[in-house]
């Protein structure tokens, strides 16, 4: 076991010592799949999970800082077979990165959902996140990213856990 754990530990210092364009404050464009676990009380006995896609661009205004503008669509379901729940979300946000420590950042995002069930309405979005991005190519990257997600409308406040994991193009 002790072996297993120093393997790991020596690849992710390998890839944390590597440096590449896609890394850090550069212009790019990323294509991510995510997925959520919602924080009401009561959600995980319904087995609710929430799913989707986005796309974010991000523009370099400092060496360590982005500005992001990202869009995508997420989907509420249950894993219970007994459980009805559907429903849609298409979040628009804007915001900053900024990268710490080559790989690591930190990011704030806030926006706008707009939902596409019938009279859903939009919800304020509001997203800090923790996540990582590592080079795979000079110009590709992978980027995983940890982030609450949380929305407001009418008064109502609900939100997600989620986790984004994204492939990078450097523009």
């Amino acid at each position: 076991m002790k072996k297993v754990l120093l393997s790991l530990l020596m690849v992710a210092g390998l890839g944390f010592a590597a440096s590449a364009q896609t890394e850090g404050a550069v212009k790019k464009i990323t294509i991510g799949a995510e997925i959520g676990l919602p924080t009401e009380k009561g959600s995980s006995d319904l087995g609710l999970l929430v799913a989707g896609g986005s796309l974010q661009y991000e523009h370099p205004v400092a060496k360590d800082l982005n500005l992001t503008g990202s869009a995508g669509y997420l989907s509420s379901f249950s894993t219970k077979k007994d459980v009805d729940v559907s429903g849609g979300l298409i979040p628009v946000k804007v915001g900053a990165k900024y990268y710490f420590g080559g790989n690591f950042y930190g990011a704030a995002e806030l926006g706008a959902g707009f939902g596409t069930n019938e009279g859903a309405g939009t919800a304020f979005i509001y997203a800090p996140t923790l996540g990582a991005s590592f080079s795979v190519s000079p110009k590709n990257n992978l980027d995983f990213g940890v982030r609450y997600e949380g929305y407001s409308q009418k008064g109502v406040s609900s939100g997600i856990v989620g986790l984004r994991v994204a492939f990078g193009f450097g523009l």
